[in-house]
């Protein structure tokens, strides 16, 4: 962990714990931090340049009401990003823009599933109970380490195809594992 992110994380704690002026920094720190990732977000949804005054302040009101949801044990910058991102995407909503979020601009905000006790390790056994589309899609993209692009162009499908197959695929997997099949 960074300087600056243990400074923010300790800032966030005393906050919460109703150190105001700590707050009053973290929330100056943040602001500015924020400014250029919304800023890039917002490029990257085809919003203006004043639109990011808009998502930062919706940015700290969401960080201000939720802030007792943070874990303290765990990273302050993710949360803090997955907040603006998310407002950034929610502010292309309502403004009419068509957003679509590719599964690999938010791999990095989404924690890895820790694995369940039990399972076996073979992952093969539970592909199996896939239809073939599925499998292979998962292996491709799950098993092999490929990006939806390559696993479309490997599988002569549509990224959009893809998508489906692996959402589709996860959730049988889901609900065989979980019981309810």
């Amino acid at each position: 962990m960074t300087e600056h992110e243990e400074a923010w994380a300790s800032a966030m704690r005393s906050a919460n714990r109703g150190d105001a002026d700590a707050y009053a920094r973290l929330l100056s720190d943040v602001a500015r931090a924020l400014r250029r990732v919304i800023a890039y977000d917002s490029i990257r949804l085809g919003l203006g340049g004043t639109d990011v005054e808009d998502v930062l302040q919706d940015a700290l009101l969401a960080i201000h009401l939720k802030r007792h949801t943070w874990d303290e044990t765990r990273p302050i910058v993710p949360w803090l990003r997955a907040i603006a991102h998310y407002k950034a995407l929610d502010h292309a909503r309502r403004s009419g823009r068509r957003v679509s979020v590719p599964i690999e601009s938010v791999a990095e905000i989404i924690p890895a599933p820790e694995p369940e006790p039990g399972l076996p390790a073979s992952t093969g056994r539970f592909l199996e109970m896939l239809p073939r589309r599925q499998r292979e899609v998962l292996e491709a993209l799950a098993l092999d380490g490929a990006s939806i692009r390559e696993a479309a162009e490997r599988l002569k499908m549509s990224e959009g195809a893809v998508r489906v197959a692996l959402h589709r695929g996860l959730a049988a997997l889901a609900a065989k594992l979980g019981g309810s099949e």
